[in-house]
């Protein structure tokens, strides 16, 4: 039984929430329509190639611009910031896992969380930047497009792996899901996966900072 609203904890602000639609979409988009054009079986089922290359590549270059737009909200950059910060905590949550201890300390993001940002939003940038050697083919010579063409591809092979990995976690907890749809989460599920997050302080300071923005 879910507690009621009143008693769930705010995670992730309206702002957030909208930020990772977005680009989980524009993700998805890139994903789907890159085997499209480059796995034969679905090629060959798909036959246009080129209104796919066109919405492949735009999908690909809007990818940075959810996030871009959400910088304007406290919260986000705030959630930003705890994401970039790696601390001995989370050295012993990774110790943990691989010695597959459920003793695993974490604030509001985990060490987990903390490497996919990290990792996903360096692809990102890799991909856009490799993607637009080979859309302006006059920016390069040959060889740095045939450089930028190895590593953009193979890089959306580790991409999908990834962020096929992340949806697999996703599915299998259904309250970080909840948190994510709604923007709060259950306090049992706070103590049990994110036993250090100082939720009561966060929001307090956010209510504060709130106020005095108005």
């Amino acid at each position: 039984m879910r507690p009621p609203a009143e008693e769930r904890i705010p995670r992730f602000a309206r702002a957030e929430r909208w930020v990772h639609r977005a680009t989980a979409v524009l993700m998805v988009v890139c994903l789907v329509t890159a085997l499209a054009l480059y796995y034969p079986p679905i090629s060959q089922l798909v036959g246009r190639r080129r209104p796919v290359a066109v919405v492949h590549e735009w999908c690909g270059l809007l990818l940075p611009v959810p996030l871009l737009l959400g910088l304007a909200s406290r919260a986000l950059r705030a959630d930003l910031g705890r994401l970039n910060r790696f601390t001995p905590r989370d050295r012993v949550w990774l110790r943990a896992v691989l010695r597959r201890s459920y003793r695993r300390p974490a604030g509001k993001f985990n060490a987990g969380q903390k490497l996919y940002a990290a990792w996903i939003a360096g692809a990102v940038l890799v991909m856009l930047g490799t993607g637009l050697l080979m859309w302006f083919t006059h920016l390069a010579p040959l060889v740095w497009r045939t450089g930028a063409t190895f590593v953009h591809d193979w890089l959306a092979v580790a991409v999908a792996v990834v962020v096929g990995g992340h949806l697999y976690l996703a599915a299998r907890d259904p309250e970080a899901r909840r948190g994510m749809r709604t923007g709060s989460v259950d306090p049992l599920w706070v103590a049990r996966e994110h036993p250090d997050w100082d939720h009561r302080a966060e929001n307090a300071a956010q209510a504060q900072a709130d106020r005095n923005a108005r």
